[in-house]
């Protein structure tokens, strides 16, 4: 429990208990916790040398409207705002995008489904394999972090293809691609999507149409974002499209259950993005939190609009010019938070080829601030060390 002291404690011990029900977080509020367990609680000098309610109500990140961005001009204006975010902030919002709120809704509705259905079906996902491409689990340094972060998450890889739904395992298919569109129809036709309608695939038509849409829309806005950061780097708008960098993304899903003492964890650890482009979906439910000239700033969920940060690698890239920063997740007494994160981070192709700054950008005055790497050896580095560890990109500093 939180207040435990006894000097018998076995932290491994219960790392591997939590981990074996398989259940994660969520299992623990389940079964009625009013104090959490020991694994999840901060160090006592983290929590005496901030205060978690220290975000600024009173400033927000950049929102940009890309509406109208066929428009030379405002494209122009677009590119400026987001050239100057990228720089000054590493995160910034963009609203009127183009893509359908009931597209957005369904994503969310689906991962709620997904981590609310039964424990034994939700089970069939559980792994810490990193070969696999559709996984669940609860932190995946679960057994390096100093502390166990309060969410659970379903992840999807696809560096190399487009997501096909037929290869998801039947229980991932079912409550990752649900929507609330399927279910409207559903209704209209008098069906029932209960628990015997997801074994005998009824539903199968309904969803995968809507589900595609979700990922063509983000593969889309994914490849402008491309442009208009190429564009704020001074090159051809196809720049990093050309290389291959909007071409794969990971989709890191994120469960926050309720939290019976929000004030000893957290929902994510400080941290930057390893990644190349983050695209976060949210839902209504704040905590997301960016670190800003010392001191932490809320982003307030906006209805329809989709929050965008710059990568480790793309600081890489940019030499500097954008910067990757530091962000959190507050956890809530009210719940679920969540959060639907595609991060880009390029075409499994791109992992053995030599990665740094872009050539065009550097010059006598303006020299490289990184080493030329293997992306594989980055991303090695990533995945065998905790969240809160050195990140990869300092090993490749000048």
């Amino acid at each position: 429990m939180a207040t435990e002291t006894s000097v018998d404690y076995d932290r491994t011990k219960e790392l591997t208990q939590f981990d074996d029900t398989k259940a994660g977080v969520k299992g623990l509020v389940d079964a009625g916790i009013l104090n959490i367990p020991k694994i999840f609680v901060r160090p006592a000098e983290d929590l005496a040398a901030e205060e978690l309610n220290s975000g600024h109500k009173n400033v927000e990140v950049p929102i940009i409207d890309i509406s109208n961005i066929g428009d030379s001009i405002r494209r122009q204006e677009i590119v400026n705002e987001v050239k100057i975010a990228s720089g000054e902030w590493g995160f910034f919002q963009v609203i009127n995008h183009g893509i359908p709120l009931s597209v957005l809704d369904e994503m969310i509705e689906g991962i709620r489904l997904f981590n609310e259905q039964d424990l034994e079906l939700k089970k069939e996902l559980y792994s810490r394999d990193s070969a696999k491409k559709v996984k669940f689990h609860s932190n995946f340094d679960l057994y390096t972090s100093e502390t166990v972060d309060w969410r659970d998450t379903l992840q999807l890889t696809f560096l190399d293809s487009d997501p096909d739904p037929s290869q998801m395992p039947s229980v991932c298919r079912f409550y990752f691609l649900i929507s609330l569109k399927a279910a409207q129809d559903s209704r209209n036709q008098n069906i029932s999507l209960d628990r015997s309608m997801y074994h005998q695939r009824k539903w199968l038509p309904f969803v995968g149409k809507s589900t595609m849409e979700y990922f063509k829309h983000m593969k889309k806005l994914g490849e402008t974002l491309f442009e208009l950061l190429s564009e704020a780097l001074g090159l051809q708008a196809d720049h990093l499209n050309s290389v291959g960098y909007s071409k794969g993304c990971s989709i890191v899903t994120h469960y926050y259950p309720p939290c019976p003492q929000p004030e000893l964890t957290l929902g994510v650890r400080k941290h930057a993005d390893a990644g190349i482009l983050t695209m976060l979906l949210q839902n209504h439910i704040g905590g997301l939190q960016v670190l800003h000239n010392g001191q932490w700033f809320d982003i307030h969920p906006t209805r329809g609009g989709l929050v965008i940060n710059i990568g480790d690698l793309l600081q890489v890239l940019s030499n500097d010019k954008f910067k990757s920063v530091k962000h959190r997740a507050i956890s809530n007494h009210i719940g679920p938070r969540i959060s639907v994160a595609c991060f880009f981070s390029g075409h499994a192709s791109l992992l053995d080829k030599p990665f740094g700054p872009i050539k065009k950008l550097i010059s006598e005055a303006n020299p490289p601030h990184y080493e030329e790497f293997l992306l594989k050896e980055y991303f090695a580095k990533f995945f065998s060390s905790s969240l809160d560890s050195k990140p990869p990109i300092d090993y490749y500093k000048l």
